[in-house]
């Protein structure tokens, strides 16, 4: 089982918990090291239970083809040494791509966790990250009905596909009672629907000087009518500090935090007026905490949370942001419902799946 970064460690957990509680099973956990420090990595294995990983590649950081080849090379030795019977990624990030790829050359039969999700935005690194994952996965595990109908139109034959519902969601509900307890918002002086808390990290949004000054006077506009908590990527926070706009973010009024573990941030957003957000998995979570969220993206892979659930996909011109926050804060708040299957459960259908799937492999 592989993980890399913090969106795939709430997807990793339950799946590992499932396969371990059954003892037909001996997952072998494995860090390549894309998010690497305490803030991004450690903390989450510590909250979601899971166990030290059974290896660490340590690839660190680089740029995408530095990053992806890194974890390539080492893991390449890693399925020589080990010789599994299959290789489970999930999601979209490098590790994802790098480790489906070194195993199909390796023949080793690959699952993708949350198949089939496209933004249909090839700029995007996590859209061809999918794309190449699912062309070479060999079992498609997917979370929501838009990516049955797309694996379906990309030729893939049904009996590869198994929609089996959100394994970030089982991580959700298990940890919700905990997240109840935390004192994050006493901690930081906030009480429950006054503020509205932001999650920003995508290139489009933090990686040019002009975006970021956009942001800030949407953070400006939003503190007319609600505290702005912003738990600040280290990304988003290099590029405040290259552009000397870190000082003009604290003037405006906007809470500026570190990184929060998953426990503390799972009770800001259950907690919050108003999610703004550029993140794939906030816009599920938040739908399933029945917390508003506008994504300030011009597309989106995850289509469910706006049909279905809380979610409202906003763009980045700065007056349709605004506006639409400041219709949320109003009460102008758009209902939505639970998403099939994501009811805490999915990892289970997923070993069911595998329990089936390894009878007609032996």
């Amino acid at each position: 089982m592989v993980a890399g970064a913090r969106p795939n460690f709430m997807k990793v957990a339950p799946i590992h918990k499932a396969l371990s509680a059954t003892k037909r099973y001996k997952p072998i956990l494995l860090h390549t090291g894309q998010h690497y420090d305490e803030k991004m990595s450690k903390v989450f294995f510590d909250e979601l239970g899971l166990p030290e990983p059974d290896i660490y590649l340590g690839v660190g950081s680089g740029s995408h083809a530095e990053q992806t080849a890194k974890i390539m090379v080492e893991f390449e030795k890693v399925l020589l040494k080990e010789v599994p019977d299959l290789v489970v990624v999930v999601g979209d990030v490098n590790s994802t791509l790098a480790c489906s790829i070194v195993a199909a050359k390796l023949l080793v039969p690959v699952a993708h966790v949350e198949a089939g999700l496209r933004s249909f935005d090839r700029t995007m690194p996590e859209e061809i990250n999918r794309l190449v994952t699912d062309a070479v996965s060999d079992l498609l595990f997917v979370s929501e009905p838009s990516g049955v109908y797309n694996l379906m139109k990309e030729g893939v034959p049904d009996e590869k596909i198994f929609f089996v519902g959100n394994v970030m969601i089982d991580s959700l509900v298990t940890h919700i009672p905990k997240a109840n307890e935390s004192k994050i918002l006493d901690e930081l002086g906030l009480k429950p629907k006054t503020y509205a808390l932001v999650t920003l990290h995508r290139p489009s949004n933090v990686d040019e000087k002009e975006s970021l000054e956009k942001i800030l006077r949407v953070f400006e506009a939003i503190s007319q009518k609600s505290k702005v908590v912003f738990p600040v990527h280290p990304r988003t926070r290099k590029m405040l500090e290259q552009f000397g706009l870190m000082e003009k973010a604290s003037r405006i009024g906007a809470l500026l935090i570190e990184p929060q573990g998953y426990i503390p941030f799972l009770k800001l957003m259950k907690e919050a007026q108003l999610v703004l957000t550029d993140s794939g998995g906030v816009q599920e979570e938040t739908t399933v905490l029945q917390v508003p969220c506008l994504t300030m993206r011009e597309n989106t892979e995850r289509p469910i949370t706006i049909e279905v659930g809380t979610n409202l996909l906003v763009g980045t011109d700065e007056k349709e942001v605004i506006d639409a926050a400041l219709n949320v804060l109003n009460g102008k708040v758009k209902r939505g419902l639970i998403p099939e299957k994501w009811d805490g459960r999915a990892a289970e259908r997923i070993v069911a799946h595998l329990d089936e799937i390894f009878k007609t492999w032996d």
